[in-house]
């Protein structure tokens, strides 16, 4: 079988490798409008960064049980037209330089709410174009056209940011997002029948998800880990940030072009994740791929403190970045995969919203907390930081049953009444 012969399966990699190209756009735009045209620092790059992903822990629980009691596909084109009037309206408001921090806190707010509903059904739509033995294939193709756009968009941003304004680059991200809503649009609905809504009220609804993802021996030691690496690199990517573009004063363009190496490097993980996948298993895999970020934060934090030479500095950084993006290409879709393929479809929706919301709530505590700790004992202290807790997630996931994960997974007898 080949992904090919599922055109509905086509039609959605196209929508999401164009609204990924606009997003990684705005990733750049977004911190040098707070730290180059509002005057923000690493404190200010961090709370917005937060009010991002606020929406996720406060709402992320109530947002998978709407999401396993309607159909993905209107839920998913709406996110995308929403999200691109909101992009819009920061674009307007920077261009007449009538934007602040607070303000844009709250458009990020109101952002990361489309976004919440949106990246439930997004994962839980996957399933339902593709069958189960393709699922990781599948992930992972979405995941190389995300790192296409992480390669090129970052660059794209920054010299759009430096020879225009970061205003401007915004607009790119906004078209992104309608097209990729007109193309979802197109897609013809299924006629499957909706999953079955769990038994009872809200609350019982929302306590089956969490069981079914803290309480599966293989699924809850990856997603508490994942928790760990989220807080992580959060705070990992505030600094970093105010790090290129003060400390290292390499300027949209150029913290652009190392992000950039960062996408190039997730091209060559999804490029053998399938393989190495079906060799090791999922869990190992997964194992395999964060073991990188340790080191690669350790390479970016050793450039910057030995390297008088600045493109000898600017080139050990992007070879951090690429050994980050390598870890992400690698390990990413088989995680994806791997949930999506033990988790039953009327849980789907609460599944993929749970994880997302605690993974989000550790960005909204570790952005500020990155700000905060740089603002004490440094940038390159607080990066040193974030590597120790990459570290604790390896021995973690290492220690627990998730290393024995393989996508045939089925929960013995025993294992399903226990979750």
């Amino acid at each position: 079988m080949k992904l090919t012969d599922y055109p509905r399966y086509v039609r959605f990699w196209a929508a999401s490798t164009v609204s990924g190209f606009g997003t990684y756009i705005t990733t750049i735009a977004i911190n040098v409008i707070v730290v180059l045209r509002l005057g923000g620092d690493g404190v200010d790059v961090g709370f917005v960064n937060a009010a991002r992903w606020l929406p996720y822990p406060l709402l992320g629980l109530l947002a998978g049980v709407w999401i396993d009691r309607h159909r993905r596909k209107p839920i998913l084109v709406a996110g995308d037209f929403g999200r691109g009037m909101i992009i819009v309206s920061i674009s307007v408001l920077g261009l007449t330089h009538t934007l602040t921090v607070p303000l844009l806190e709250v458009h990020m707010l109101v952002f990361g709410v489309l976004s919440l509903v949106s990246d439930a059904a997004y994962q839980s739509f996957v399933p339902q174009l593709v069958p189960r033995e393709l699922l990781v294939r599948a992930n992972a193709r979405l995941e190389q056209s995300a790192s296409v756009a992480q390669t090129t968009g970052p660059a794209l941003a920054g010299w759009v940011t430096q020879l225009l304004s970061a205003p401007a680059a915004l607009l790119i991200d906004a078209i992104s997002y309608f097209v990729s809503g007109f193309v979802v649009a197109s897609i013809p609905s299924s006629s499957a029948p909706l999953p079955a809504a769990a038994p009872g009220n809200v609350g019982r609804q929302i306590r089956e998800g969490l069981r079914w993802v803290y309480r599966h021996p293989r699924l809850g030691p990856l997603t508490w880990t994942t928790h760990l690496w989220f807080l992580s690199n959060s705070m990992f990517s505030v600094v970093f940030t105010v790090y290129a573009l003060r400390e290292r004063d390499m300027g949209p363009g150029g913290l652009g072009v190392v992000l950039a190496f960062a996408g190039a490097g997730a091209v060559l993980g999804t490029v053998i994740t399938t393989r190495v996948g079906d060799r090791l298993g999922a869990g190992r895999t997964i194992i395999l791929g964060r073991l990188v970020y340790a080191p690669a934060f350790a390479i970016i934090i050793a450039a910057g403190a030995t390297s008088p030479d600045a493109w000898t500095g600017f080139a050990g950084i992007a070879f951090g970045q690429l050994l980050i993006g390598f870890g992400l290409g690698l390990e990413g879709p088989q995680e994806m995969g791997y949930q999506q393929a033990v988790t039953p479809d009327r849980l789907m929706g609460r599944m993929s919203a749970t994880k997302r919301s605690i993974n989000r709530g550790m960005i909204v505590i570790g952005a500020p907390l990155g700000g905060f700790v740089a603002g004490a004992v440094g940038n390159r202290p607080a990066m040193a930081i974030a590597a120790a807790g990459m570290v604790l997630v390896v021995v973690l996931l290492a220690a627990s049953d998730a290393r024995h994960a393989r996508m045939a997974d089925q929960l013995t007898e025993d294992e399903a009444s226990a979750v």
